[in-house]
């Protein structure tokens, strides 16, 4: 392993960096396009709750007809015991699936707007800290890193590795259309 000062590692480190930088032609479309999706599945969330809740009042609405018919001798008590048991444990499901779609945090998608924004200041960040700040910023970006005589080799985290890749190619969109063209930023949908 070969000897480097302090100062020369950083440099490496910080072109490292670099690698993921997002074109501002592309980063604006990008925290757009993370917005609209944000908001495309809040609405899916309020569906799923009302389909849920709405499963949940018919689920009791035939236990309470199953019973009175059990009650008028229109069923017997072995099928109303034996679909009892399967709705009951339905009717306790159902809070449960609620209670985990309310557990989804918006937090999160207020993350992914941030990563692309992180991922396009890294350097400059990197370059104005100290090095405590730099190495939770590395930490942050890369998941491991070798190194030799010559060459910084990292391995990026998530999604860092998919805007690292998309940087080197310069592929920055996911569809393309039937003339395989790129869309217009501002029609499409990014691959990150």
């Amino acid at each position: 392993m070969p000897y480097f000062r302090e100062e020369e590692l950083g440099e490496r480190l910080g072109e490292v960096l670099k690698k993921i930088h997002i074109p501002d032609q592309v980063l604006g479309p990008l925290q757009k396009a993370m917005v609209q999706d944000r908001g495309r599945s809040e609405e899916h969330k309020r569906q799923e709750s009302e389909r849920l809740q709405q499963r949940l009042t018919a689920v009791r609405r035939r236990i309470d007809q199953a019973y009175l018919d059990k009650l008028d001798g229109i069923i017997s008590e072995d099928f109303w015991l034996r679909k009892m048991e399967d709705w009951q444990r339905e009717e306790q499901q159902i809070p449960i699936a609620i209670q985990g779609l309310e557990e989804i945090k918006p937090e999160r998608v207020l993350d992914s707007v941030r990563i692309p924004e992180l991922a396009n200041k890294a350097y400059s960040l990197y370059v104005r800290q100290n090095s405590t700040e730099r190495a939770k910023l590395l930490r942050i970006v890369l998941s491991n890193c070798r190194l030799d005589a010559e060459s910084v080799y990292p391995t990026y985290r998530k999604p860092f590795d998919l805007i690292c890749g998309a940087a080197e190619t310069g592929e920055w969109y996911a569809w393309q259309d039937s003339n395989l063209r790129p869309f217009a930023p501002e029609a499409n949908a990014l691959s990150i």
